[in-house]
């Protein structure tokens, strides 16, 4: 494999103590990539969601020189969408433009004061985005890229587990989202490495970033193994496709 280009949240570069470079060595991306004998593009951010993968697949033009060489396509997006926003998305990340200094300041710090006990009051709902709108965005940016590169190996994720106490250490959202993607997966065919299975154990004894939702560097080894094995095979078949290089 020559080049596998990642869509994620910050799972993909955030570390056991801070987020991290896209070339750490150590990021699960570029570990994924280097057991299957290539290298990993990421196209992230914090906080993203799949439709923030989607815009950036039809809105950056980096991303679209990335896709003409890419080898494989990972959506390692989701699990945000599936926690708990007590505030609208609009507004929780217009949040960053408020002016003077001083008043985004406070608002921002009321705001996180208030988002666990929001969002145990209203048992986590609602979503950071309705588990209808994550399948249609994975649903769109899949269409798309089959429409590109119809022998493009595509992988995607379900949601991990959590123990947030910034988000109230609720997510009762995550098994709603998990379901209707992996229903979604099986239609379209796309694999899924499921996050929680993977990494759970590793989050919920709290063996990974002390805010209780981003892994170790264990975490993020297994899931550069859970990933590479979900890619392998794809990437194999494609090889083997008569007229492949």
């Amino acid at each position: 494999m020559g080049t596998l280009l990642v869509f994620g949240d910050s799972l993909s570069f955030h570390g056991p103590d801070q987020a991290y470079a896209a070339d750490e060595p150590r990021l699960w991306p570029n570990l994924a990539a280097a057991e299957l004998g290539g290298e990993a593009i990421l196209v992230a951010g914090r906080g993203w969601t799949a439709r923030d993968a989607w815009w950036s697949m039809i809105g950056d033009p980096r991303v679209w020189a990335d896709l003409h060489r890419a080898d494989a396509v990972v959506l390692a997006v989701g699990g945000m969408d599936s926690m708990p926003s007590p505030l609208p998305t609009y507004l929780r990340t217009g949040l960053r433009y408020l002016r003077p200094e001083w008043l985004r300041r406070a608002v921002r710090g009321a705001y996180r004061a208030a988002q666990p006990r929001l969002s145990v009051a209203l048992r986590g709902r609602p979503l950071v985005l309705p588990t209808a709108q994550t399948v249609r965005y994975l649903d769109a940016a899949v269409t798309a890229l089959r429409t590109l590169r119809a022998d493009l190996p595509i992988v995607g994720v379900v949601p991990p587990k959590h123990r947030a106490a910034s988000y109230g250490f609720v997510h009762t959202g995550r098994i709603r989202t998990a379901a209707a993607i992996n229903t979604w997966a099986e239609r379209a065919g796309v694999p899924i490495v499921d996050q929680a299975a993977v990494t759970g154990e590793h989050v919920m004894s709290g063996r990974g970033n002390p805010d209780g939702m981003h892994w170790g560097w264990e975490g993020h080894a297994q899931m550069a193994v859970a990933m590479a094995g979900a890619l392998r095979p794809l990437l194999a078949v494609r090889h083997e496709a008569p007229g492949a290089n």
